[in-house]
């Protein structure tokens, strides 16, 4: 049986500079455990799944990524948005 590889993939979205969410970091190993690393480091959401990561990282660094996986990818950043937003201290006015 053949040991899988520990594969991350970062992606960044700025609605002002980009149409689609753009790969900014991947790799395998090492490399994916200091991306890991550096997400946790910077309290970055990480969501593990397999599928995804595998489609992502078929994309070179800073491609978009296509129109395929928009509603998943939507779907991961609502997520990431959510958590941002219950973990943010609330305000008094709140």
């Amino acid at each position: 049986m053949k040991k899988h590889s520990l594969k991350a993939v970062a992606l960044r979205y700025q609605g002002d500079q980009n149409d689609a969410p753009v790969v900014v970091a991947k790799g395998e190993g090492f490399v994916a455990s200091d991306i890991i690393r550096l997400a946790n480091e910077s309290q970055v959401p990480i969501q593990e799944d397999e599928t995804l990561v595998e489609l992502l990282s078929q994309l070179m660094i800073h491609d978009s990524i296509p129109p395929e996986l928009y509603e998943v990818v939507a779907e991961l950043f609502a997520f990431i948005y959510r958590i941002d937003r219950n973990q943010a201290p609330h305000s008094e006015e709140d």
